[in-house]
C-alpha cells in the first residue's frame, strides 16, 4: 500500500485514498454497536450477541472485495462473479436474524437499539450493492428489506415505534451508502475522463501540426511541381521539332525548380528551428493549461540582459521542448522553474520540476520529469541524446537528474556564447 502510494500519480493516489475511505465504513458500524452487544451479553444472552458480532465481523471482510470488485466493474468494466455477492446476501439475513432473536432474548431493548442492530446488518449489504445493481434494482431491494424487518420487529415488540424505527434505519442506510458510494465513483471516473483527454490532446496537437506541415509542402510545391510538369512537356516537344525554344523552358524549368527547392528548405527550417522565447511562451501556456504551475526567468523576456546569438536560442529552445514535453508526459507535476542566465560567456538553461516518482529517480539522466526522453526508470531515452548531440556540437553540455527537493528533476544546459557565435 505504501509502495503503490509513493510510485502513484496523483490520481492513482486518489483512487487508493477513495477505495480505503470506503473499505473503513462499515467497521464503524460495529464500534457504534459495541455497548447494544455488551448489554446483551450481561442480560444473559450471550450466544446471540455474539453471533451477531461474528456474523457482523464476517460481513465487513467480505465487504472489501466485494467493494472492490465494484469499483474495478465500474471503473474499469471488469466482470464480477456471482458467488460474492450471494454469500454477502446470505450473511445480512442471518445477522438480521440474529438481531432479532438477541432483541427477543436478550432483554428490554428500546426502539433505538433495534434500529442500530438493522444498521449494523445492512450497512455492509448496501455498501457492497451499491455498485453491482442498477439504482432501480438497488431501491427495490431495500424497500423489500426495510418491510421485511418492520414486520419482524412489530412481531417481537408490539408497537409502531420498533417496526418504523427498523425501517427508517434501513432506508437511511441504504440512501446514505449509495450516495456515498456513487458520489465517490462518479468523481473518479471523471478524473480518469479529464485525465483520457488530456492525452487526446496532445494527440490531436501532434495531428494538427502534421496536417498543417503537410498543407504547407502542399501550397508550395503543388503549384511549382505542375509548371515544372508543363514547361518539360512543351520543352520535349519543342527538342522533337529541334526548335530552339526548347533551351528556354528547360532554362525556365531548372529555375523553378530551384526556387521550389528554397521555398520547401523555408518550410522544413521553420518547421524544424526553435526559438527559446517561443518555446519559453509556448512552454508555460501548455504547462499552465495542464495545472502545473510554471515560473519562467529570462532576462532577455524583459529586454535586458546579454542578447543570445541566434544558435543559442535555437539549440536552448530545443531543450525546452523536450522538457515541457517530458514534463506533461512522464511527471505528476505541481509546479515547473525554467531559468536562464548568461555567465562568464556561458548561457545556462535550467528546468526543474516536480512530481517525480521516488522510486524512478535513480541512474543517469533517466527516470521521469523534464529529463526523461523516452526513457523511464533507468537509462536514457532518445529525446536526451539528441539534445546531446545538438548541443555538443556547439561546444555545450547537457546534465539531467534528481533535484535538490524530494520528488524533484532537474535539466540543465550549457552553452557557450563564443563559440556558437
Amino acid at each position: 500500500m505504501i509502495r503503490r502510494w509513493r510510485r502513484g500519480t496523483r490520481l492513482t493516489r486518489v483512487e487508493l485514498f477513495t477505495r480505503w475511505t470506503l473499505y473503513t465504513v462499515p467497521w464503524f458500524l460495529v464500534i457504534s454497536v459495541v455497548d447494544v452487544l455488551v448489554e446483551g451479553v450481561r442480560n444473559a444472552a450471550p450466544a446471540p450477541a455474539w453471533s451477531l458480532l461474528g456474523l457482523s465481523l464476517a460481513q465487513n471482510v467480505l465487504t472489501v472485495p466485494l467493494l472492490r470488485r465494484g469499483l474495478d466493474h465500474s471503473l474499469r468494466d471488469c466482470p464480477v462473479g456471482p458467488r460474492l455477492p450471494a454469500l454477502t446476501a446470505a450473511l445480512t439475513a442471518a445477522g438480521l436474524a440474529a438481531g432479532m432473536v438477541l432483541q427477543a432474548t436478550g432483554g428490554p431493548y428500546d426502539a433505538g437499539s433495534a434500529t442500530r442492530f438493522v444498521i449494523l446488518s445492512v450497512g455492509p449489504f448496501a455498501i457492497g450493492y451499491a455498485l453491482l445493481v442498477p439504482i432501480r434494482t438497488y431501491f427495490t431491494l431495500h424497500a423489500g428489506l426495510a418491510a421485511a424487518v418492520a414486520v419482524a420487529e412489530a412481531v417481537i415488540r408490539p408497537g409502531a415505534a420498533a417496526a418504523a424505527g427498523a425501517a427508517f434505519g434501513v432506508a437511511a442506510t441504504c440512501a446514505l451508502c449509495l450516495f456515498t458510494v456513487r458520489c465517490s465513483v462518479w468523481m473518479l471516473q471523471v478524473m480518469y475522463e479529464v485525465d483520457a483527454n488530456r492525452e487526446v490532446q496532445a494527440r490531436l496537437a501532434v495531428a494538427e501540426e502534421r496536417l498543417r506541415f503537410g498543407r504547407d509542402l502542399h501550397d508550395v510545391m503543388g503549384r511549382n511541381l505542375a509548371v515544372i510538369a508543363l514547361k518539360s512537356e512543351l520543352a520535349v516537344r519543342l527538342a522533337r521539332r529541334e526548335r530552339p525554344e526548347a533551351v528556354t523552358q528547360m532554362v525556365e524549368v531548372q529555375r523553378i525548380a530551384h526556387e521550389t527547392q528554397m521555398e520547401v528548405r523555408g518550410v522544413v527550417r521553420g518547421y524544424r528551428e526553435a526559438d527559446l522565447q517561443v518555446e519559453l511562451a509556448g512552454a508555460r501556456s501548455v504547462l499552465r493549461a495542464a495545472r502545473v504551475d510554471c515560473r519562467v526567468d529570462c532576462p532577455s523576456e524583459d529586454g535586458g540582459g546579454t542578447p543570445l546569438p541566434e544558435a543559442v536560442r535555437s539549440a536552448l529552445g530545443w531543450v525546452v521542448r523536450e522538457g515541457t514535453t517530458n514534463v506533461l508526459r512522464h511527471a505528476d507535476a505541481v509546479r515547473c522553474a525554467v531559468r536562464v542566465r548568461v555567465h562568464a560567456g556561458t548561457a545556462v538553461l535550467e528546468m526543474e520540476n516536480d512530481g517525480v516518482p521516488t522510486g524512478l529517480r535513480t541512474g543517469t539522466g533517466a527516470g521521469t520529469g523534464a529529463g526523461a526522453g523516452t526513457g523511464t526508470g533507468t537509462g536514457e531515452g532518445s529525446g536526451l541524446k539528441g539534445l546531446r548531440e545538438r548541443l555538443a556540437a556547439l561546444g555545450g553540455t547537457l546534465e539531467s537528474g534528481p533535484g535538490d527537493g524530494v520528488g524533484t528533476y532537474r535539466l540543465r544546459a550549457e552553452l557557450p556564447l563564443e563559440g556558437a557565435v
